[in-house]
């Protein structure tokens, strides 16, 4: 029986073997790993390897913020109860309530970048609060940016490097920074999302 790597990497050869269609099957990947609470950084990764930097950047910011909007619907439609009882058995989750009721799209924004609470998680949550969907749709769009062009980069330079292109310790440094900032960045705003009254 296939494990969930080597169905992963069926897949990522499966794409990058359907030439325009790739994109349309990654993106559809994506929607359907944050509809299912799949973590899919190997996705973003993998994108940057697969694409491009400059194409797989805008697949994988595509893929998240679709997948992200299903969710959010989903939440707040068919699977409403079932969320409505996570949260309310999950104080950080209803403190994050409070902490977008109180500042909005500042909450929201931080959030995604930080990356605190998991992302796919908090699609669905956040289908039960009173944030609109175009104040939602942007934050999570501008939100996951920064990881997505680091971990998609870091995608790119390790194939460069299995491949034997380029300078192996200038791309290494370049991919290792950049994930270097996106945590740092990600630290930051954690912090503000503590002093806003939600602790990790």
């Amino acid at each position: 029986m296939a494990t969930a790597l080597q169905m992963l990497q069926h897949f990522i050869e499966y794409v990058r073997a359907a030439g325009p269609i790739g994109y349309v099957l990654y993106v559809l990947a994506y929607i359907v790993c944050c509809i299912g609470l799949v973590p899919a950084l190997t996705l973003t990764i993998a994108a940057g390897a697969i694409f491009g930097f400059v194409r797989g950047s805008l697949i994988v910011l595509i893929g998240a913020t679709a997948g992200a909007c299903a969710a959010f619907f989903l939440g707040r439609t068919v699977f409403r109860r079932h969320v409505e009882r996570r949260v309310a058995s999950n104080p950080k989750m209803a403190a994050v309530d409070r902490a977008i009721a109180n500042e909005g799209t500042k909450i929201m924004l931080l959030m995604r970048i930080s990356g605190f609470p998991p992302f796919t998680w908090t699609n669905y949550a956040l289908g039960l609060t009173g944030v609109k969907f175009v104040p939602y749709l942007l934050t999570t769009f501008f939100g996951i940016i920064p990881g997505t062009l680091a971990f998609t980069w870091a995608g790119v330079v390790g194939l460069e490097a299995i491949r034997g292109r380029g300078h192996h310790a200038g791309l290494i440094v370049t991919a290792v920074g950049a994930v270097l900032v996106i945590v740092y960045i990600g630290r930051i705003a954690a912090n503000a999302i503590r002093r806003a009254g939600v602790e990790q």
